[in-house]
């Protein structure tokens, strides 16, 4: 009888520099980057497009950087800003998709990532302003800086690693957050919105 192979238990504990490395020579371990990233790729894709678009996005971060997984610098343990830049990549090809989303949610209120969740009932009236507004802001702004402003926001990248992601320099994504927060902090108003 062979005895199972012990990888995968050990592959779940190792970073994602590890995973990759070990993902050359046997492909079949890439499926673990997968795994521990694809729900948090889509959820950015879902809140850029829409739910639509949101899966061929994730499918196509993922098979572009199976395909690039050689050129992967394996000094960088967490490839999240990678996998993110690729991401932001694609989804720059759907831009105009997505300035349209965020003038639909501006005239409508709907968010394509809260409503499947949200009770209308519980919806107030106030949020449902503050999100029109702030879709509103969004599109308005030069693509770079919205890049740059829900990497850090909704992504939850450090700037260093969205910097990374964008391949520019880290002052640059200070100055291009710094930009796109000021300028939705006047377009906003007085509204308190979560940006800061």
């Amino acid at each position: 009888m062979r005895e199972a192979p012990s990888w995968p238990w050990a592959a779940e504990a190792a970073d994602d520099a590890t995973v990759i490395a070990r993902s050359r020579h046997d492909p079949e371990r890439f499926a673990l980057l997968f795994t521990r990233h694809a729900p948090a790729i889509k959820r950015y894709a879902v809140r850029r497009l829409g739910v639509d678009p949101a899966e061929d996005i994730v499918a196509e971060t993922f098979t572009t950087a199976f395909q690039q997984r050689a050129s992967y610098d394996l000094s960088r343990g967490d490839a999240r800003p990678w996998l993110y830049g690729i991401a932001t990549n694609l989804i720059g090809r759907h831009r105009r998709r997505e300035i349209a989303l965020y003038r639909a949610l501006s005239r409508t209120g709907a968010d394509s990532v809260l409503e499947p969740f949200t009770d209308q009932v519980e919806r107030q009236v106030t949020a449902e302003a503050a999100r029109r507004s702030l879709a509103s802001a969004l599109a308005g702004l030069p693509r770079g800086h919205r890049d740059t402003l829900l990497l850090v926001t909704w992504a939850e990248l450090t700037y260093e690693q969205a910097a990374e992601a964008l391949g520019v320099p880290v002052g640059t994504v200070r100055s291009r957050v710094n930009r796109a927060r000021g300028k939705l902090r006047k377009t906003l108003g007085d509204l308190n919105g979560d940006m800061a």
